[in-house]
């Protein structure tokens, strides 16, 4: 887009106003305005130096090519649009499935297969297990037992 010595005019432009910036802060506020006034100032050198200039330019124009592209473009509106109902979709497919399958329970009389999470799981009688203590939690247990707390 730019050649080097259009970036090179932008990054002394940069560095002059931060350099002007400099003195103006430090003879307003003191040393360590100007102290923070000279690490403004060296940025624009190191991104040039570095190839970050340029980068940051090229990301800032692409993200505004697709804001604009974004509202003006009415088939980028038209994918969005698209994008909602496949969302919608997927809901209602899956409340759809949740219907069939308690209609396939009332047709079999009830007698589905358990879910897949409680296989194996033996039938509960309904009684409180007694918890299994650690010897080494005894102490604390009975402390708590003592003050009322189970």
């Amino acid at each position: 887009m730019l050649d080097d010595a259009a970036w090179l005019a932008l990054t002394a432009a940069l560095t002059v106003l931060g350099a002007l910036y400099t003195v103006r802060a430090g003879r307003k506020r003191g040393s360590a305005a100007a102290v923070r006034g000279v690490a403004i100032t060296l940025l624009p050198p190191a991104a040039f130096l570095t190839g970050t200039l340029e980068l940051v330019t090229d990301v800032t124009t692409a993200t505004v090519d697709w804001a604009t592209g974004l509202v003006f473009n009415p088939f980028m509106w038209f994918g969005l649009v698209l994008a909602g109902l496949s969302v919608v979709l997927f809901g209602v497919s899956s409340r759809m499935s949740g219907r069939q399958q308690a209609q396939q329970q009332k047709k079999s009389g009830g007698a589905v297969s358990a879910p897949a999470t409680g296989k194996g799981l033996p039938p509960s009688s309904g009684r409180k297990a007694e918890p299994i203590i650690d010897d080494d939690l005894a102490d604390i247990e009975a402390i708590l037992k003592k003050r009322g707390i189970t």
